[in-house]
């Protein structure tokens, strides 16, 4: 089965939009050997759809970097020869959790034909890949509950607190492998440094999209000497809270809404035309708060029975909204009208398969590590509260993720400080909805510098933007950095 990760609200949808889990036959079999260290062994990269001059290596890394005897894993890393007088390799950083940079740049390569002149390209299937997780014992993939709920005191917030850490631990006996307790971002940028070593660069250039930012950020507390340059796209800002970086995510989103609600006060084609589209809309998030409104939902894992507090709504609606495609306005105004006349049909189906899918161990186990979401149920209110009342419309959101990480409250890699003084500047680039948390990270680097495209969108490189293309590539060779408020227009 495939199942992919259905955009969540606020900070989900701007950071971790379209990562995915999904089925697939990698061998999530372990051996025990030290950690690698001589030169790859480079042969013609074997898989549908992967291009005729990739090349693909093993890099062998143990499960726990704090074993480096223990039970190993291998990773496929894949590179494309620079053509031209080469500078040095590009290790590209993928998203997700889940995705594998060796697709991205197998899939986006005509967009990295001009970086190619000049470096090898680098990619690698990380240890979170989707297809290793998927190989993990059945019950990694069954969700942790039917439904992530609102909790309304600290007894119900312990009840699925505990039923989630229950399923960690029932996924943990079951695999017997060791690799769900080290997933985290820390881990992958131990992974990044051993494949640094086996490609013999005295310094790697980063590329790091989406997700990647928590790897990366991680590479950068650890070894800021072996980075060369570092380009984040559409990054989280891994130096702030939860809270804060809930806040950065949701903010430009609140924004969007702000544009959605004006279009349908004056659009023939809204359902709530000549209305107070917010009033409207934060009238339905009190009175879901007050008197849950019973639904029926299918996911990827059956049919889901519940009822959709405010928080559900909050985090439902982004989906519809982050693109800015009026056709999905029509959709989310017909829900809304429908939503406050008791039918959340319209809202049902992505609550029900974000429960499922959010909540699978082996999914929580590559995303929760990487927060401080420690506190219980005094900071999820806490956070609840200042967020609903700062970000009236959307704020609500940010309680989902605190609340599926409940069963895994102790982060192994938690938000802190880069080593600003000791990183060469960063470029950051971001669409409307990415770029204020990459600048809030970029900016802690002196010199740093930002490039916003002023459109929907997210992972701007893979994409095709040229306009942003061209200033990564520009910083990567020449390390020339774009001037401050540089912005690239829709494309």
């Amino acid at each position: 089965m495939r199942i992919t990760r259905l955009a969540a609200g606020g900070l989900l949808t701007a950071a971790l939009a379209g990562s995915t889990i999904s089925g697939g036959t990698a061998a999530a079999e372990t051996t025990r050997t030290t950690t690698q260290e001589k030169a790859p062994r480079w042969e013609t990269c074997a898989g549908p759809g992967l291009p005729a001059d990739m090349r693909c290596a093993t890099v062998r890394v143990p499960v726990d970097w704090a074993r480096p005897g223990g039970p190993a894993i291998d990773l496929r890393v894949a590179r494309l020869a620079a053509t031209g007088p080469r500078i040095g390799s590009v290790l590209l950083v993928p998203g997700g959790p889940g995705k594998s940079s060796v697709q991205d740049l197998a899939q986006s390569g005509r967009h990295f034909a001009g970086l190619r002149q000049r470096f090898d390209l680098v990619a690698f299937d990380p240890r979170h890949h989707y297809e290793r997780l998927a190989a993990l014992a059945p019950e990694c993939s069954r969700p942790g509950v039917a439904l992530v709920t609102d909790p309304r005191d600290p007894q119900a917030y312990g009840r699925q607190a505990r039923a989630l850490a229950d399923a960690m631990d029932r996924c943990r006996r079951a695999d017997g492998t060791g690799l769900v307790d080290h997933l985290d971002a820390v881990s992958v940028a131990r992974d990044m440094e051993a494949i640094r070593a086996v490609l013999g660069e005295e310094r790697l250039s980063l590329m790091a999209e989406s997700y990647g930012g928590f790897p990366a950020a991680a590479y950068a507390r650890l070894h800021p000497g072996r980075i060369r340059a570092m380009y984040l796209d559409g990054t989280p800002d891994h130096t702030v809270s939860l809270t804060e970086l809930s806040r950065l995510g949701t903010e430009p989103l609140e924004r969007v809404f702000g544009r959605f609600a004006a279009w349908c006060a004056e659009d023939p084609a809204c359902a709530l035309r000549g209305q107070d589209v917010r009033g409207v809309w934060r009238r339905l998030l009190r009175d879901a708060d007050r008197r849950p409104i019973p639904f029926t939902g299918k996911g990827p894992f059956g049919e889901v029975r519940g009822e959709m507090s405010g928080m559900h709504l909050a985090f439902a609606a982004p989906l519809l909204l982050a693109q800015e495609d009026q056709g999905r306005w029509r959709d989310l105004a017909a829900a809304i009208d429908r939503a406050r006349r008791g039918d959340v049909s319209g809202f049902a189906d992505l609550v029900a398969g974000n429960s499922q899918v959010w909540t699978r161990p082996a999914g929580i186990a590559a995303q929760c590590p990487n927060y401080g979401t420690g506190g219980g149920y005094r900071a999820l209110a806490r956070e609840r509260r200042e967020l609903g009342r700062d970000l009236p419309d959307l704020g609500r959101s940010a309680a989902w993720l605190r609340t599926v990480c409940s069963g895994r409250p102790d982060p192994a890699n938690p938000p802190g400080p880069i080593p600003a003084r000791e990183l060469p500047p960063l470029l950051g680039a971001g669409s409307r909805t990415d770029h204020g948390m990459t600048a809030a990270l970029v900016g802690n680097v002196p010199g740093s510098a930002t490039v916003r495209y002023d459109a929907p969108g997210h992972s701007l490189y893979l994409s095709g933007v040229r306009c942003v293309i061209a200033h990564a590539d520009r910083y990567l060779t020449d390390l020339r950095l774009p001037p401050k408020g540089t912005v690239c227009p829709k494309e």
